[in-house]
């Protein structure tokens, strides 16, 4: 009987850690993708997304570089100019995206941009991340414009 006792003592005290309360683990991501939103320019040069069937969602560098290919056969076009290397490096910090992407400024206009940084967010979204994230594009020449961090209106 005086073994019991030290074992009685120890579960009676507990292990000393206490009960918290529920963490949000914020939104559960989407599900299954059968392929990869990608925005382009419609004929009234508005973004429009536009589904890539690729089985999978994939990530934000392979979705852009799916996107500076181009529109292929559809009614959409992009307002990005055409790229012989369409590889974009991609780093995530906690609040922004940032993409080293293979043009100039000059070579995109603003809705261009806007099919980048919507794309981008479209993956990151729909991946599990949050709809605050900002995209920043860098450009192959330093610029103004690739300081800025952007959001797309698309993507609330």
């Amino acid at each position: 009987m005086k073994r019991i006792w030290p074992v009685v003592a120890l579960l009676v005290a507990g292990c000393g850690v206490q009960p918290s309360g529920v963490d949000d683990g914020g939104e559960a991501p989407t599900g299954v993708a059968p392929g990869v939103t990608l925005y382009f320019v419609d004929a009234r040069g508005e973004l429009q997304p536009q589904l890539r069937e690729t089985g999978r969602l994939g990530t934000v560098s392979e979705a852009l570089n799916l996107l500076l290919l181009g529109p292929g056969g559809s009614n959409l076009r992009t307002e990005i100019a055409p790229v012989s290397t369409p590889r974009v490096v991609v780093t995530t910090a906690p609040d922004v995206i940032r993409l080293l992407v293979p043009l100039a400024a000059d070579e995109v206009t603003p809705r261009g941009i806007g099919q980048i940084v919507c794309t981008t967010l479209g993956v990151h979204v729909q991946s599990g991340g949050a709809r605050d994230m900002k995209v920043q594009i860098r450009f192959t020449q330093t610029t103004p414009e690739s300081d800025v961090e952007r959001t797309c209106p698309l993507i609330r």
